[in-house]
This record gives structure tokens, C-alpha cells and sequence, in this order.
């Protein structure tokens, strides 16, 4: 019986030692040098890292939508009945423009309180004017004139809210004075575009019943646009606010569409992974049409830096490597600290110096060659 168990406790005492052998091969094998056979050798391509200049360009697919900026939403100020409608959905209205007509009771009522107000006002000025009057004779008394005054500021107060709360429905200044000179109420007030553009939605018909908390129409300026992508969140370093950029749009092939980025998101969408890009765009002729499908086009200076091709790059668990030549036939496998792939190339972060021989075709064979070996 005592020798199966001194069996077992060797094994596990060797055990331990044999895993952190492993694992210490494991951390070194950056360091491990490889020799190329002379089969392997003619077939690798080997240039010193140098720099060059190199432009990085972000192709974003996106969409074009209205500029919100320039998009109004038209409803009722009243309660109101829909008696005409004069826009539709394609027509170019200018601001102030009459689009629809709503009789209302309520409007009615309020001008009904208006004109009460204005008539108990002037009563008040005539019961003020002759209080001053009599108050010369000596007939009354200084309190109570000062009575009757109060009671005109009272009255002056209300017909100040009434012509507010008119305004408020909707009334302009004017129609305000004409009531007021009439006497004769209009419960039939207009919806009047409140920006110019093109009515581009209308949710109304004659004989509704129309409330302040309804859109009516909606109403856009075209002539400028937006055009929203979403940009990876490894490349959203490379958008700036304030940059310009390029549009390309297959439903109008040829035509070089340019604006500039007015939004970068400051979040990522945990969803998608991506960065909202935001960018305006002229539309004189109105040629772009919201949610047509483009691509945003960005990009950035040109800049001179040390730059390897991308098939150098050997990527071995979560690092980039490259194989750097110390011989004729012996390499070393580098990390290194790269940006992402542009056209090709990679910009080197950190890992290599201008001037070093590293394999730039073949990396992956000469890879292979070294796995093979570390299994030996």
C-alpha cells in the first residue's frame, strides 16, 4: 500500500515544477530566436523599418436625415374646430404663411373677458374722472378717491392678462387692436407656418377637432441637411469637431458632396460598439433627400511617421509581433505597439527603431517554423 501513495506524492511534487516550466516558456517565447532554413530564407522578404508619409482615411456608413435645427412642428394655439386647410404635404410655405383655419369657442370666450375687461376699465376712468372732480369741489374725500383708483389699476391689471392670454391663442397685435376698436368678436383664428421650408407631414382634415397638444404639420428647411454615421470606437479618435469631410452617395453617383463635422458623441453605444458622427451638408438644390444611404468620408493630414506593412505583423494571443532579423538567418520575435491598418501599413507605436531588418513577407511561415521547433 506504500507504494502507490510515494507514487502519488512524487507525482505531484514533479507536477508544479513541469507546469511553471511550461509556463515560463511561454512568457519567453517573444525572446525566443528562430533560424530560418535555407528553403525558408529564399523565400522571405526582409526591409529595414523606415519612415514614410502616410494620410489615414475613415469610410463610415451612415444616412441622411433633416438638420433638427431647421425642422418645426406646427399645431393649434386653441382648441378649435378645423374649418379649411390650405398647405400640403410638398408645398413651399414661407414663415407666417396661413396653412389652416380652426374656429374655436374657447378663443370666443376669451375674447368675450377681453372686451368685459375693457369696458369696466372705462367705466373706472370715468368714476376716477369725476372723483377728481368732486374732490376740487370738496364734495368727497382723499381716500376716497384713492379708492377708485385702486380700483381702475385692478381692472387695467385684468385687461392686461385678457390681451396676454389672446396672444398667447395665437392673436397678433393688430387683430388684438381691431377687436378692440370693433367690439366684435372672431372665434376664427389661422395655423400659421412657424418657419419656412417644405411641408414635409400633415396629420390634419377639414372638420377635425384640433388641440394645442397636436402636430399638425410639420414643416422643414432642405436646403441644408445632416448626414449621422457611426464610427467604430478604435477609430473615433480620428474624428474631430469642426473637421471637414466628404459625402458619397450611391443615389447620386459622381458628385462631390463636402461638409463639416458638428457633433462627435461623447458616449460609446454599448450596443454597437460605435461613436455617433454627425456632419452638415449644404443642399442648395435639394438634391439630397433625408434617409438616403451614404458613406462619410474623413480625412485627416498627412503625417511622416515609421510605418510597417501590415502582413509583417504575426499576431500571437492578444499582441501584435514582428520578426526582427540579429542575422543572416536568425530572427527574433518582437512585440510591438502598432496603430490600426491604414491602406496597408501600420504606424509603429512603440517596439521598433528605424533602420531595423524585419520580415515583411513570409512572417507567417517563418511563425509556423518556430512553433515547430518549440514542439520539438
Amino acid at each position: 500500500m506504500k507504494k502507490p501513495i510515494l507514487s502519488a506524492l512524487l507525482a505531484l511534487s514533479v507536477w508544479p515544477a513541469f507546469g511553471q516550466q511550461e509556463t515560463q516558456q511561454a512568457e519567453t517565447t517573444a525572446e525566443i530566436a528562430v533560424k530560418a532554413p535555407p528553403s525558408l530564407l529564399e523565400r522571405l522578404k526582409i526591409e529595414p523599418v523606415t519612415s514614410t508619409e502616410i494620410g489615414e482615411t475613415l469610410h463610415l456608413p451612415g444616412r441622411v436625415t433633416l438638420n433638427e435645427h431647421r425642422v418645426a412642428r406646427v399645431g393649434p394655439s386653441v382648441t378649435g374646430r378645423v374649418t379649411n386647410v390650405t398647405a400640403f404635404i410638398g408645398q413651399n410655405v414661407q414663415q407666417g404663411q396661413r396653412l389652416a383655419t380652426i374656429n374655436s369657442t374657447e378663443l370666443s370666450i376669451a375674447q368675450a373677458a377681453y372686451l368685459k375687461a375693457k369696458t369696466q376699465m372705462n367705466l373706472h376712468r370715468l368714476a376716477v374722472d369725476r372723483a377728481r372732480r368732486l374732490l376740487k369741489a370738496d364734495v368727497i374725500s382723499r381716500a376716497e378717491l384713492t379708492e377708485r383708483e385702486s380700483e381702475l389699476a385692478e381692472v387695467e391689471v385684468e385687461l392686461r392678462a385678457s390681451a396676454d392670454q389672446l396672444t398667447v391663442m395665437g392673436m397678433s397685435d393688430e387683430a388684438i387692436q381691431r377687436l378692440s376698436n370693433s367690439g366684435q368678436i372672431d372665434s376664427v383664428i389661422p395655423v400659421t407656418a412657424t418657419l419656412s421650408g417644405t411641408v414635409i407631414e400633415r396629420e390634419i382634415s377639414i372638420g377635425q377637432i384640433a388641440q394645442p397638444t397636436d402636430d399638425l404639420f410639420t414643416i422643414a428647411d432642405l436646403s441644408e441637411v445632416w448626414v449621422v454615421a457611426e464610427a467604430p470606437e478604435q477609430q473615433a479618435y480620428l474624428v474631430e469637431t469642426g473637421g471637414r469631410a466628404e459625402v458619397q452617395i450611391p443615389a447620386l453617383p459622381g458628385q462631390k458632396i463636402t461638409g463639416k463635422v458638428i457633433y462627435v458623441a461623447d458616449i460609446v453605444n454599448p450596443s454597437t460598439r460605435t461613436v455617433t458622427v454627425r456632419m452638415e451638408v449644404e443642399n442648395p438644390e435639394r438634391k439630397i433627400k433625408p434617409e438616403m444611404l451614404a458613406t462619410m468620408v474623413i480625412h485627416r493630414p498627412r503625417i511622416t511617421s515609421l510605418n510597417i506593412p501590415a502582413k509583417a505583423v504575426v499576431r500571437t494571443g492578444d499582441r501584435d509581433y514582428v520578426f526582427v532579423q540579429t542575422s543572416g538567418d536568425q530572427f527574433v520575435l518582437t512585440p510591438v505597439s502598432l496603430g490600426p491598418d491604414l491602406g496597408g501599413l501600420r504606424r509603429v507605436i512603440a517596439g521598433l527603431t528605424e533602420g531595423q531588418r524585419i520580415v515583411v513577407d513570409g512572417a507567417f511561415h517563418l511563425n509556423n517554423e518556430r512553433i515547430r521547433k518549440e514542439l520539438e
